[in-house]
This record gives C-alpha cells, structure tokens and sequence, in this order.
C-alpha cells in the first residue's frame, strides 16, 4: 500500500467555513491575541465592501497570516494540530505540526486506504513494524495514531518496540513505567498518557528496559491487554520493533492479526523485505500493506 497525495483538506476546511460563521472566526483570533479590537472593525468594512470571508480580509489588511487562518479554522472544527514551533512534542508528528503539507496529506490518504481495507468489520487493532530501524515504522505509527484521533476516533499506541522505545520521546512522555512493567506484573494495571491537544489519543509507553523483551510479548498477558482495550478504543495501533533486531515483531504481528510494513527510499531493499513480508505470514498475520517513505 503506498500513500499518494489526495485532495486537500485545508480547502474542505475553509469551504465549510462558509456555512459556520466567519465572525467565530474573528473571535478565535482575537482570543489568540492575533486581532486587536479596533481592527475588527477595519476587517468588517472590508469584508462588506469586498465580500469577503472574514479571515480574507484580515489577511488582505495584512493583520493575520495563512497560518493564523489555519489555527482559527482548526480550534473552530475542533481539529487539533500544533504550532510549528514552541511545543514539548516532536517535530516528527508532521499530521499535527505540518498539517496541510504534501506529506500530511499522503499520510491521510493512507488513512483513508486503511480504514476501508483493515478497520472494517470489527477489526480495531494493527501493527506497524520495518526491517531496519530507520526506515520510519515508528514516525509511521505516531502519525497515523495523531490523524486518528483528528477524525475523533478514541485511538490507543502502544510501543511495543521494548528494545529501542522511540515514542515516548516522540510524544516527550519521559521515563516512566509502561508495557513491559505491565506484562512482568511489576504495574498492577494499565496507566496510558493522554496526549494533549489530542484528547482522544492516548499512548502506552514501552516503559522500564526489559532483559527479556520477547519473553514478555510472549506472555498470554499481552494478548489479554490488546483484548481488553479493544473494548475501549475505536484503534488499537502498535510501534514493534524492527525485524533486523529482534524476532520480537512476530509475536507482535500474531497478537495483532495484521502488520503495516514502512519501508524508506533508496533504504529498503526487497531480498530482506520479501524474508519480513514470509515471516509475518508465517504467524498467521496478514500483511496489510507497504508504505514508501521519503
């Protein structure tokens, strides 16, 4: 499955705009301190001489930027996304910092493919893995857990890679406990970190660095959490690590159903693909897809 660029959704905002007020629009940006007062009557004049929607006038008076535009009309749809600057969360999360660019919009499209080909018929939850470690399976899960949680669908990530953990630092988390403390029964019950502004996203940190990560996975408690939390989330979706590394991805894939495989750019080679690609059909898991990153 390889993402492709679909129709942009910052127009299907701005279209809807028409039909949900513009003053509201002017309020946000104001309460954003990005208006003062006096220049809303400056915009209003404007906005009725030209018959324009609020933000363009604000915009052609030079008072707000195309940016400004894109935080007001995404508090007032409630699509949370983060400035581009100035936040505790990585830059990583191009769905939330970068969310009307090329590569955002592929990763809707893959959204969009994965709802219709994998979370239909009851399925709820999926793994995201790679051969080599820097091929983006974790980038991968982060963003697609991120673009979930805009549709407002309740999505839990679990990073299930207990041998190089990279979501906690995507989602600056810190060190806390999480799965493998879970699974060695060394936390009593399921702690997850809700990700703001990301109110129906929470995540499940690896947690402490095991001596025995697949021994962990391996555990019929691991497959009694994904069952448990899929009667609490719409997504269950799950960081693994890579095959280059560990075997760990196949105990992670057989729990899950279904691998989601990210693969990069004048990186990813076929031979050790095609062995991935054997391996997780070996667990009786099914290969969803292949996404090319750049």
């Amino acid at each position: 499955m390889n993402s492709v660029t679909s129709t942009s959704e910052q127009s299907s905002l701005v279209e809807a705009a028409t039909t949900r007020g513009d003053d509201h629009i002017g309020t946000l940006l104001q309460a954003a301190g990005k208006l003062k007062p006096q220049d809303m009557e400056r915009v209003f004049e404007l906005q009725k001489k030209d018959k324009l929607r609020f933000g363009e006038a604000a915009q052609k008076l030079g008072l707000v930027t195309e940016a400004d535009i894109r935080a007001a009309l995404s508090r007032q749809f409630e699509y949370p996304t983060l400035p581009a600057t100035g936040v505790n969360l990585s830059s990583e999360l191009t769905a939330a910092v970068n969310p009307y660019s090329r590569e955002a919009e592929a990763l809707r499209s893959l959204r969009s493919e994965l709802l219709v080909r994998w979370f239909k018929d009851g399925r709820k939850t999926l793994a995201v893995g790679s051969v080599r470690a820097d091929e983006g399976a974790s980038y991968l899960a982060a963003n697609l857990a991120v673009l979930f949680a805009q549709m407002g669908r309740k999505v839990l990530l679990i990073d299930a890679n207990l041998r190089q953990p990279r979501q906690q630092a995507i989602f600056n988390l810190g060190n806390g406990m999480g799965l493998s403390d879970l699974l060695a029964e060394r936390m009593p019950t399921l702690q997850v970190q809700t990700v703001q502004p990301f109110h129906t996203l929470a995540v499940l940190a690896a947690g402490s660095p095991p001596p025995n990560p697949a021994e962990l996975l391996a555990r019929p408690a691991f497959g009694s959490l994904l069952m448990g939390v899929e009667t609490s989330y719409d997504i269950v979706l799950i960081d693994t690590a890579p095959a280059q590394l560990a075997a760990d991805f196949q105990l992670v894939a057989a729990r899950a159903g279904g691998m989601l495989v990210a693969t990069r750019r004048n990186v990813s080679r076929m031979a050790p693909l095609a062995e991935l690609k054997e391996k997780i059909t070996f667990t009786g898991a099914e290969v969803v897809g292949a996404v090319v990153l750049d």
